[in-house]
């Protein structure tokens, strides 16, 4: 069997959904196939990061299928609705490290004393966790313009992937797309 055929969207959408259905045998053919694309999007999220970012690609990918291995009864639609939650995943486990590292640069519960704002140096992953809460704020004003972004952006889907895992058409996406990177760059400056 060629290897386009065997990872083909549909065959992973095949082995996702046998997988949900409790087959760890389709878990054990899926790996493979999703690992390329899981290890891409964590690149790409690791190269945005700062460089003393304390998890790397391969970290975050295997933290990523932990979570993932562990999610109960997930209704899997899609080789993008997998990859939608996958990036969704990522985003959390880098937020989470973000916050943490900021919760010790600030003293992990020490008694906080003020500093002049001019003297503080930049926390890593400050832009990260600034990202997530406007993101937060955006799905509060408009849920799916809030998918969109964490589709595209944190998923890497396309328009196309975004579309179908959205139900919507494409030119809504590409819409919605344009509105929320406007959005979330004046939140983010604020």
């Amino acid at each position: 069997m060629a290897a386009s055929t065997v990872s083909s969207p549909h065959r992973i959408t095949a082995l996702l959904r046998a997988w949900g259905h409790g087959d760890d045998a389709a878990l054990a053919e899926l790996t493979p196939l999703v690992h390329a694309e899981l290890r891409r999007m964590a690149r790409r999220y690791v190269r945005r990061e700062r460089r003393d970012l304390s998890l790397p690609a391969t970290g975050l990918v295997n933290e990523c299928y932990l979570r993932l291995v562990d999610a109960q009864q997930v209704d899997w639609q899609s080789r993008a609705h997998f990859l939608a939650l996958a990036g969704r995943t990522m985003r959390r486990i880098l937020v989470d490290v973000a916050r943490a590292r900021q919760y010790r640069k600030r003293g992990a519960g020490a008694e906080h004393v003020p500093l002049d704002e001019r003297l503080a140096s930049p926390q890593p992953g400050r832009d990260l966790v600034a990202l997530d809460d406007a993101l937060h704020s955006l799905a509060a004003l408009d849920e799916r313009k809030a998918r969109v972004v964490e589709l595209r952006f944190f998923g890497g889907l396309s328009n196309e992937e975004t579309a179908e895992a959205l139900g919507v058409s494409a030119k809504t996406v590409m819409r919605d797309w344009q509105l929320a990177k406007a959005w979330l760059l004046r939140e983010v400056r604020r």
